[in-house]
């Protein structure tokens, strides 16, 4: 009876997921044809093709969903392996991160989480800084981490290593992420987005590395 009970809990779990799952993907679709002001638990509703009163059991309401989807946002960002392995070369871990970051941004519906918080951060400042923390601010830790160790081994000279990896970060996206977040152009070329990070790469290392 143990076993039975645990394995009809075990159905339960995953149809409560899977609705979980549907009724986020018809929000964040919502959200990205409306945006966050034009969307509503109704619409969200019908994309879903869940009824309201389902999608209220899951939400409390579009500010509890959507903060929802930054957190998966968040945790594609962190499946994301970037290989800061303090034994690999600067120019090789830089130009690897660089092309992986950008792909990153730059993915298919990759703008839409960033367009919809830009869009909200200055009413509601907190969901602003919790997307800020889970996404952008672990990643400039996580490289700035891994330049201070090659600047303490004598490979870097960098006085400031947080404002080093912002501007590494801020290299790979010259050209390619704003045209792409504000639909002024498409989704950058593989060739395009190469082309970029090496140009990154050696600006960075002509600035950095240690004579």
């Amino acid at each position: 009876m143990v076993v039975a009970g645990r394995e009809h809990l075990h159905v339960i779990q995953e149809e409560d997921s899977s609705k979980r799952r549907q009724i986020l993907d018809g929000a964040r679709k919502v959200f990205m044809d409306l945006g966050f002001d034009g969307a509503s638990m109704g619409e969200i509703a019908r994309a879903a093709q869940v009824s309201k009163g389902t999608l209220y059991v899951y939400f409390a309401d579009k500010c509890a969903l959507f903060e929802s989807i930054l957190e998966q946002e968040a945790l594609q960002h962190g499946q994301v392996v970037f290989n800061f392995d303090p034994a690999r070369d600067p120019e090789t871990t830089l130009n690897e991160f660089g092309q992986a970051y950008i792909h990153l941004l730059c993915r298919p519906g990759g703008g839409s989480a960033i367009r919809t918080v830009m869009a909200i951060a200055e009413r509601m400042p907190d969901v602003g800084r919790r997307y800020y923390a889970r996404v952008l601010d672990k990643t400039i830790n996580r490289l700035a981490d891994y330049l201070k160790v090659h600047v303490a081994s004598g490979d870097l000279r960098i006085d400031d290593c947080d404002l080093a990896a912002s501007q590494f970060m801020e290299l790979c996206k010259a050209s390619l992420f704003l045209p792409f977040v504000f639909q002024a152009a498409p989704a950058p070329s593989e060739e395009r987005m190469t082309e970029v990070v090496d140009s990154a790469t050696r600006m960075f290392l002509a600035a950095y590395r240690a004579k």
